[in-house]
């Protein structure tokens, strides 16, 4: 037994493994030294870095937390070297073991200075971005006026999207672009042609040509001037496409100099200049002259329906050639869908493309209200193009698109084509909100309340050309009945239709009537009346009751008013609109005072006021709607509310770039009092909103709360959980926000919450588990919340799914709960660029 056991083949073995030991071991004591000194090396370097981490984290107001674990790894180091320096030669057999804890101890090193502090510096990264963002939509705001998101979406220097489809203007474009890469002193070209010729897609394309940009660099600037300009807010538009704060001028004369002046100093050391005066209307020759500036280099295109005489360059834009013609209707037709329910001959598709008559807006429009339609709309959309004359006029195109209208009365419902007319109700080239268009639908034609309906109509309209739809941010929200970055922007020839449609009946007994107030002249209706009633008066032996001015009684459902910055006067107050149920306010000036007549408009449902303007303006005499029976929704854009008023019957408050800040802290009237029947309350890029004043909590029928976009805003009432039949909570974008009110959890009527981009957040409300009707949680870019309340588990009791919507990071938050049944993480990569910065 003994000899079997040291047998001579273990005794080898043995001895082989004591060697390979004993060599292991004085290689370590050999390396020991060195091994000492490199640990030293390391954490001499990254001591004085860490101070500085942990110096910039506290100024920052950022979390600590990671820095300190490195931290005491270092200290932990320090400690271990201390011990090993002081060891002498006859500590020679400790050298292999602490030479493991050496190494040890440097790997841990390095894996923290490599996983955990590269994880830190990603999301480190993620939330500077947010914030850069933030502070760009607040520069954007305050500097220029206007949102972020209007400024990107027309590019640095206004210059609109590069157009998609476009066929039949290349040799236009060659001739037109030689001319502006000529050298030489100012001048001005001219690209004229018949509305819907392609005029502005031709300019947008020039614009976005690399030789053009090659040459005039980031100093090319598009303009839209439209029928009814006014000098000053173009010169401010300019100031804004330079990135510029936007000056309030004294008058014309200061506009222009000052512009000068600008223009000048962008193109300094004759950097060469180009302005693109795009929908000049005729009667506006002199306002071109004006920006005439003596610059080195400078051009100015201009287009235009009408050949000006005095501008000698003149380029005509011509209908398109046959061929390419029918590669446009063949695109928006929509023929080379397999899937087509009906594809109409080939012939016949060439007779409505020369009904056309080379008309790109014709081709569009009557080419996508004819996609899938069957044979019989095909046939009669040719019948009604071959009778019609050739095209030589608007006149003419008008009542060709039409016939894309009336074709279609069968297919088109009624309210589409209701819809359509009302757009014409809005300024010309100027966005539509999107949610302005629900609130009134909704009211006049008994729409839904979440706007399905009506984005269904937009989209109809929309596949039949009539109408674009920009949507200027695209956030998790958008499949979540949330519109508040959707605007339509309609061709002013197509607008011009909508007109057309509305204005068949007497003036008294339109639906929808437009009136556009300019300084102090009286429309030509009131004009009229004025002279009526100075007749009546001079014949005084008449009754008295016929000397009396009377106000004109109109029939409109929708009365929209249009006033220029001049306007000063009060006209409108000789209308009697006692059948209106919509009152749309397109502001332009500083200060607009409300007509009497709206304290009578006792069917009033919807008001909308927007204002145009760079500045917010003030409105006075707001208190004229209070105690309107119907009035259910306002909607106020870029405005001041100087107080509050008492709308017993108010259902939804929207406000949109609205100073908020007198009515909510310095009203006569607790907003309770004032709001009684409130259902839903929207906030969106309010500048000066810092707090939400507390009586809001006791609007108990308040079913929705959106406040977003507001970057001051940093705290809620603590009060919030009394509204019980709160259904919607969104506080996207508000980078201030620090807390949420532990009262938020007892929200149980509670479905929706948003808290996305609330990039200063620290926790959430450690009840937030006990909202047990929640059904959608958007948490994308909360990058300061370092954990989830344990209440969150309470979730699995419930009976139905909670989806949470958010980024990756946020994801990993949520990790350690991914075993309950009914929880889904819904994610989405977050891309750290600013390519978003020239994509929108």
């Amino acid at each position: 037994m003994a000899g079997s056991l040291f047998s001579g083949g273990a005794v080898g073995a043995v001895m082989q493994e004591v060697l390979r030991t004993a060599i292991e071991a004085i290689d370590k004591c050999r390396d020991f030294k060195p091994t000492l000194e490199n640990n030293i090396d390391t954490l001499e370097a990254l001591t004085p870095l860490v101070e500085d981490i942990k110096q910039y984290s506290k100024v920052l107001d950022r979390s600590t937390s990671h820095v300190e674990k490195l931290e005491n790894e270092i200290e932990a180091g320090k400690e271990l070297v201390k011990k090993c320096s002081k060891f002498g030669w006859w500590r020679f057999l400790s050298f292999p073991y602490y030479h493991d804890k050496l190494h040890a101890r440097d790997s841990k090193l390095v894996r923290r200075l490599s996983v955990d502090m590269q994880g830190q510096l990603v999301r480190d990264s993620m939330e500077i971005l947010v914030k850069v963002r933030e502070i760009l939509e607040i520069l954007c705001r305050e500097c220029v006026g206007v949102g972020k998101y209007e400024k990107l979406l027309r590019g640095l220097s206004g210059v609109p999207e590069r157009p998609v489809f476009i066929v039949g203007l290349d040799e236009s474009l060659k001739k037109l672009k030689i001319e502006l890469i000529k050298g030489g002193d100012v001048s001005v070209l001219l690209l004229t042609g018949l509305g819907g010729s392609g005029k502005s897609t031709l300019a947008k394309m020039l614009c976005w040509d690399e030789q053009v940009k090659g040459k005039f660099g980031e100093n090319i600037f598009f303009i839209t001037v439209s029928k009814n300009p006014i000098l000053m807010t173009i010169a401010q538009t300019l100031f804004e496409h330079c990135g510029r704060r936007v000056p309030e001028f004294q008058s014309d004369e200061d506009a222009i100099n000052r512009l000068g002046l600008l223009l000048r100093q962008v193109g300094v050391g004759g950097s060469p200049t180009l302005l693109v005066l795009d929908d000049v209307w005729p009667g506006s020759e002199a306002l071109v002259e004006k920006f005439k500036f003596q610059m080195k280099d400078y051009k100015i295109l201009v287009t235009s329906r009408v050949a000006f005489p005095r501008f000698g360059n003149v380029f005509h834009l011509k209908p398109l050639y046959h061929d390419d013609a029918a590669s446009l209707f063949h695109h928006f037709a929509q023929l080379k869908n397999v899937n087509n329910s009906y594809m109409p001959d080939e012939n016949l598709v060439q007779e409505i493309v020369k009904g056309c008559k080379g008309s790109p807006l014709a081709l569009e429009v009557i080419g996508g209200s004819l996609c899938q339609q069957p044979f019989e709309v095909w046939q009669m959309m040719k019948d009604r193009l071959k009778s019609q004359s050739i095209l030589e006029s608007n006149v003419d195109l008008l009542s060709r698109l039409q016939n894309s209208l009336d074709i279609l009365e069968g297919e088109f419902s009624v309210k589409e084509k209701e819809c359509f007319m009302d757009l014409g109700l809005f300024p010309e080239d100027q966005r539509i909100h999107v949610p302005a268009l629900i609130d009134m639908w909704t009211e006049l034609h008994k729409l839904n309340e979440d706007g399905t309906k009506a984005m269904n109509i937009f989209h109809n309209l929309i596949n039949k050309n009539l109408v674009n739809l920009i949507v200027t941010r695209k956030v998790a929200m958008d499949t979540d009945m949330y519109y508040n970055n959707h605007f339509l922007m309609q061709h002013d020839l197509l607008r011009e239709l909508a007109i057309v449609q509305s204005s068949q009946e007497p003036f008294e007994q339109r639906e929808r009537l437009m009136i556009d107030l300019t300084g102090d002249n009286p429309p030509e209706w009131c004009a009229r009346q004025n002279q009526q009633g100075i007749i009546s008066r001079m014949l005084s032996f008449l009754p008295i009751r016929w000397t009396k001015q009377k106000r004109k009684q109109v029939a409109a459902r929708i009365l929209s008013i249009s006033t220029d910055e001049n306007f000063t006067s009060d006209w409108c107050n000789l209308l009697q609109p006692d059948e209106a149920e919509v009152l749309l306010l397109n502001i332009r000036s500083s200060k607009f005072t409300l007509p009497e007549f709206t304290a009578k408009m006792s069917k009033l449902k919807v008001l909308i006021a927007t204002n145009y303007s760079f500045h917010p303006s003030e409105l006075n005499k707001f208190e004229l709607f209070e105690y309107l029976p119907d009035l259910k929704r306002i909607r106020l854009e870029k405005v001041s509310l100087p107080h509050l008023c008492e709308f017993k019957s108010l259902q939804k408050l929207s406000l949109h770039m609205c100073n908020t800040r007198q009515a909510f802290e310095s009203s006569r009237i607790e907003i309770s009092d004032a709001l009684p029947s409130l259902m839903e309350l929207n906030i969106d890029y309010s500048n000066d909103l810092v707090k939400l004043p507390p009586g809001l909590c006791k609007i108990t029928t308040l079913k929705k709360l959106s406040i977003t976009n507001c970057h001051n805003l940093s705290a809620l009432p603590q009060e919030i959980g009394k509204l019980k039949n709160l259904e919607v909570l969104r506080l996207n974008s508000c980078s201030d926000l620090v807390a949420m009110p532990e009262s938020v959890g007892s929200l149980h009527n509670l479905r929706r919450l948003d808290i996305s981009d609330c990039i200063s957040l620290i926790q959430l409300p450690k009840d937030i588990g006990n909202l047990n009707s929640l059904e959608k949680l958007y948490m994308f870019g909360c990058t300061r919340l370092s954990g989830l309340p344990y209440s969150v588990i309470n979730f699995e009791g419930l009976d139905h799914l909670i989806y949470v919507i958010c980024d990756e990071e946020v994801a990993a938050l949520w990790e350690n709960y991914t075993e309950l049944q009914n929880l889904k993480i819904e994610t989405s990569k977050t891309d750290i660029s600013l390519k978003w910065l020239g994509s929108m």
